[in-house]
């Protein structure tokens, strides 16, 4: 008798499985053509004022930490509890490997990995777990996973001596299973941001040298250090060992080609380079840590450290206005400020639309877009015909959009404002470089969001969308928070579909966890892949795509149990 993917995945985990049954449909099938994606969540918040704690979802909890779920499919809960397991010995699953399907006009989905998939001793975080859910998701149709390649984990010891004894283990693992790889140049801190469920620092020698000059980190106006990522400021001094940052990373990346050469373009098929805090392009200028920021905060700049200020004296200087060149703004308010509660920010009369205002926030939004051209430039010549693509991530701060200033966006470093477009250079910028757009918040709707914090995020994908097909670059997408509802499935699709010409290229899903593997939202998920896939060329319900899911479940399950039945 064949057995479910879930079985497998319980018996693959070494869990008991209780006898008992309860009714619905087999959840997961074996897909040839498959694609990748990432869990979406939402940010559903009750809006409040300056220090006023917020009401609303926490963060996801990381796979490790969450409490064994109850009330579910025995099979579907052997996977569940084999992420709260501690690390198990490998268990190898053999898998084919497949080509997508010519001709397929709809979107890839991919899912992250945990965070915490290769261990601070650079092993392999619950093998036998990831090795199920790598089968699963092959068998839904997903094209690759995602994962952190942790600048902190690999370089951890000394400068130049890099160890990918995890990451070689689960390249491996995907290459085993069919799966695509987008594997993510990780330069930024773990740990201080939304669903951040561990920590893992800066490289340690690196973390010396800020120690010993503070300067290397972001800074406030009120001198809060932030280790989340070094100060773009300081992109090329050799402050790093005798190093620039720029050469740090490139180092990084040229290391990681020469490792895993023989995979790259066949398994490994997107390299995103981390360009700032949480991977994205941006300043930190909204951290979590230490209930510095709330949500909808408008943040704060982030230009206080030696280098920046000196950089900013020099515009200034050759503005001729030297006067301007000492600090930021001094009338910006605070984290967890309103724009209307200070004189930058308000609709009328705020310095943000005036001379002073155009000059900072065209230098602070230049420094970024520079910082970013460096690591491409970097990037594209050290993976140039490998046949890899260059992603880069874009925030989706779609808090106070319907405002005039959009402050949240100004302090992060997009110079997006009711009368000029920021994401339109970022846009031009990706494309000179041949990069793809990847931009969060697609999952999330106007309506669920705080509306007296006047959220937009639908209308900031759109303009986001309209930038990338201006400037004739990918656009991808991922959710921002985990979501596993239709809701999120069906505000995703609509997403990955604004273009006429075009789709996206790619949508990442946040994340392989143990709620994913839950039977109603595994369910949906193998349903919602299968949309993803065929795109605009089926105008198919819901209820359809579910159906057909099923029955693909049921037709698939001798070759999963034949899968199986290959490790013995």
């Amino acid at each position: 008798m064949a057995l479910s993917m879930t079985h497998q995945i319980g018996s693959l985990v070494g869990t008991p499985l209780p006898t008992e049954s309860t009714t619905g449909e087999p959840t997961a099938s074996l897909s040839a053509a498959s694609v990748w994606k990432t869990p979406a969540t939402n940010l559903r918040v009750k809006a409040s004022r300056s220090d006023t704690v917020t009401d609303g979802l926490s963060p996801p909890m990381s796979p490790c930490r969450s409490p064994v779920l109850g009330g579910i499919r025995p099979d579907l809960n052997a996977a569940c509890q084999a992420f709260t397991m501690e690390p198990v010995e490998v268990e190898h699953v053999a898998g084919s490997r497949s080509k997508k399907a010519k001709g397929n006009n709809g979107v890839p989905v991919y899912v992250m990995m945990p965070l915490d998939s290769v261990t601070m001793g650079n092993g392999v975080n619950r093998k036998k777990a990831v090795n199920a859910a790598m089968a699963a998701l092959k068998s839904a149709g997903v094209e690759g996973v995602m994962m952190d390649v942790w600048w902190g984990l690999v370089e951890r010891e000394r400068p130049g001596e890099y160890n990918w004894g995890g990451y070689n283990e689960l390249m491996e693992m995907a290459k085993k299973h069919g799966l695509k790889v987008q594997a993510v140049m990780s330069f930024h801190q773990c740990g201080g941001n939304v669903g951040d469920s561990v920590t893992i620092p800066l490289p340690k020698w690196a973390v010396e040298e800020i120690d010993k000059d503070p300067d290397l980190a972001y800074t406030d106006q009120w001198g809060r250090r932030n280790y989340e990522y070094i100060s773009l400021g300081c992109d090329t001094l050799p402050v790093l060992k005798g190093r620039t940052p720029i050469q740090c990373y490139a180092d990084f990346m040229r290391a990681f080609r020469d490792n895993f050469k023989h995979l790259l373009g066949d398994t490994i098929v997107e390299i995103q380079v981390g360009m700032g805090p949480a991977g994205e392009l941006r300043y930190p200028s909204y951290p979590e840590q230490n209930g510095t920021w709330k949500f909808p905060g408008i943040g704060a700049f982030q230009c206080y450290d030696k280098y920046m200020l000196s950089s900013l004296q020099a515009a200034a200087d050759a503005a001729n206005k030297p006067e301007w060149g000492s600090t930021g703004p001094t009338d910006a308010g605070h984290y967890n400020n309103w724009p209307e509660d200070t004189n930058f920010f308000r609709k009328e009369g705020g310095g943000w639309d005036g001379e002073y205002g155009e000059f900072f926030l065209t230098w602070y939004s230049q420094m970024l877009l520079n910082h970013g051209e460096r690591i491409l430039t970097s990037a594209k010549s050290i993976y140039d015909n490998t046949g890899v693509k260059i992603s880069v991530k874009v925030a989706g701060i779609h808090w106070h959009y319907g405002t005039r200033s959009h402050a949240p966006e100004l302090t992060a470093g997009y110079y997006n404002t009711r009368n000029r477009d920021g994401y339109l250079p970022i846009a031009q910028m990706l494309a000179r470089h041949g990069a793809v757009f990847n931009f969060t918040c697609i999952e999330m709707r106007d309506h669920e969001q705080p509306q007296d914090a006047q959220c937009a995020p639908e209308k900031l994908v759109h303009q986001v969308a309209l930038a990338t097909q201006k400037a004739q670059v990918h656009l991808a997408g991922e959710n921002a928070l985990p979501r596993y509802d239709e809701h999120a499935h069906d505000q995703i699709l609509k997403a990955s579909q604004l273009s006429n010409e075009t789709e996206m290229c790619a949508f990442t899903y946040l994340r392989m966890n143990q709620h994913l593997f839950q039977p109603d939202n595994w369910r949906k998920f193998v349903a919602f892949v299968k949309k993803m896939k065929e795109g605009k060329s089926t105008d198919k319900c819901w209820e359809q795509v579910e159906r057909e899911a099923e029955h693909f479940v049921h037709v698939t399950q001798p070759l999963v149990q034949e899968a199986v039945a290959m490790m013995h």
